[in-house]
C-alpha cells in the first residue's frame, strides 16, 4: 500500500463528520476554508453554520454591508480574512466560481493553501493541500531537519506533499493528512502509538517526533498600550469606526484616550472602576485601559467622527473581541432596555 492509501484507509474510519466535507458546493467549501484559517474547527463550526443561514449564497454575501459581515465574523479575530472573504464574494458573484487551483488564486483573500483545499475538494484536483499540519505530518515522516517555516524548508516540504498525493485521489487524501496532524500528529504528544503511519515514520524511528518540525523561532511580540474612555449614559454609548489603516479596520471602538485626553469635566461621574485587559494577537500584545464615564444628560462630542448610539444598536455593531467583551460584561447588562 502507498502512504496515501494507508492514510485514506485510517481517515474514512476515524475522520470526523464536518459539514463541508459532506458537500461539493464551492461556496460552503470556500466559506469553511477562509473561516478555518488560524481558527480551530470547535470555534469556526458555530460562524459557519451562521454564516450560510444568514447569507445562504455567494451572491446574498456580496449585496451584504461591510458591517453585517463584520458583525457576524465578530469573535473570530484576524478580522481581513472577512473583509477579503466580502470582497471575495463581490469577485465571485461578478466573474462565476474558479474551476481550477490557478484561477482561485485570483479570488482576494485566496492564497496557495485556500486555492489547492477549494480546488481539490470541489474538483479533485491534484495539488497538495500544505497548512501547519501538513508540515508537521511531513517533516516527522520523513524527518525533516530543515526549518519548516524557512525558504529551502518550504520548498522541501512542498516538493514532498505533491509527490506523495501523485496519483492518488486529491480530495480524499488532502482531508486525510491535515485530519491526522489535527488528531494524532499533534504539536505536542502525539498518539504515535493509534497513527497508520508509525511504521513509515523516520522521526519516530530515530526517537526524535518532540524535535519535529524545527522552526525558526518568531520575534516576541511588542507591547501596545491603548486607553479607552467609554463615555455613556442612558440612552447610548458615544463610539467611532477604526479606520482603514490600523488593526481592526473598520470596526467600531470607544473613545481613543484617557478621560483627561478627552477634555471631559469634572462634572463628570465614573460609573465603573477602570477596567485593564491583557489581549493576544499574532504579532502584538496590547495592554488595554477602559475608563468608563457616564453623562447625565446630553452631551456634545468635539470628536468630529464619534457619534452617539443607542444601547440596542450598539448589540447589532462589531467592536474588537477584547471591547466587546466588557461592553457585555458591564455596560450593556445595566441599559438594555433603557434606551428610547
Amino acid at each position: 500500500m502507498t502512504l496515501s492509501s494507508e492514510l485514506r484507509s485510517w481517515y474514512r474510519i476515524s475522520g470526523r463528520d464536518l459539514p463541508w466535507r459532506r458537500t461539493r458546493s464551492p461556496y460552503a467549501i470556500w466559506l469553511s476554508e477562509i473561516i478555518l484559517q488560524q481558527t480551530r474547527v470547535a470555534q469556526g463550526l458555530p460562524y459557519y453554520h451562521r454564516f450560510l443561514e444568514t447569507f445562504p449564497t455567494v451572491q446574498s454575501l456580496a449585496d451584504a454591508s461591510e458591517d453585517e459581515v463584520l458583525k457576524l465574523w465578530e469573535g473570530l479575530g484576524y478580522y481581513s480574512r472577512a473583509r477579503n472573504l466580502h470582497k471575495g464574494a463581490k469577485f465571485i458573484a461578478k466573474n462565476g466560481f474558479p474551476s481550477s487551483y490557478n484561477t482561485w488564486l485570483e479570488v482576494p483573500g485566496v492564497g496557495p493553501y485556500t486555492a489547492a483545499a477549494v480546488s481539490s475538494f470541489v474538483n479533485n484536483e491534484s495539488v497538495a493541500v500544505v497548512d501547519g499540519n501538513v508540515q508537521r505530518v511531513l517533516a516527522r515522516i520523513f524527518n525533516i531537519d530543515t526549518p519548516v517555516n524557512s525558504t529551502q524548508g518550504i520548498k522541501i516540504i512542498r516538493e514532498i506533499a505533491e509527490e506523495v498525493i501523485k496519483d492518488e485521489p486529491a480530495a480524499e487524501h488532502n482531508q486525510a493528512i491535515m485530519e491526522l496532524g489535527a488528531l494524532i500528529c499533534s504539536p505536542k504528544n502525539p498518539n504515535c502509538e493509534n497513527c497508520p503511519l508509525n511504521t513509515r515514520c523516520l522521526a519516530l524511528e530515530y526517537k526524535v517526533i518532540d524535535q519535529r518540525p524545527i522552526k525558526i523561532k518568531k520575534k516576541k511580540p511588542t507591547v501596545e498600550h491603548l486607553s479607552y474612555t467609554a463615555l455613556h449614559n442612558q440612552t447610548g454609548l458615544l463610539i467611532r469606526k477604526r479606520g482603514t489603516d490600523s488593526i481592526w479596520k473598520g470596526l467600531y471602538e470607544l473613545m481613543p484616550g484617557s478621560p483627561e485626553q478627552n477634555n471631559f469635566t469634572s462634572a463628570d461621574t465614573s460609573s465603573l472602576p477602570t477596567y485593564k485587559i491583557t489581549h493576544l494577537l499574532s504579532h502584538k500584545k496590547l495592554e488595554i485601559s477602559i475608563f468608563p464615564i457616564e453623562v447625565k444628560g446630553d452631551f456634545a462630542p468635539s470628536n468630529t467622527d464619534a457619534e452617539w448610539k443607542k444601547w440596542s444598536e450598539i448589540q447589532q455593531l462589531a467592536f474588537p473581541r477584547p471591547i466587546r467583551r466588557w461592553l457585555d460584561e458591564n455596560l450593556l447588562p445595566l441599559h438594555l432596555g433603557s434606551d428610547i
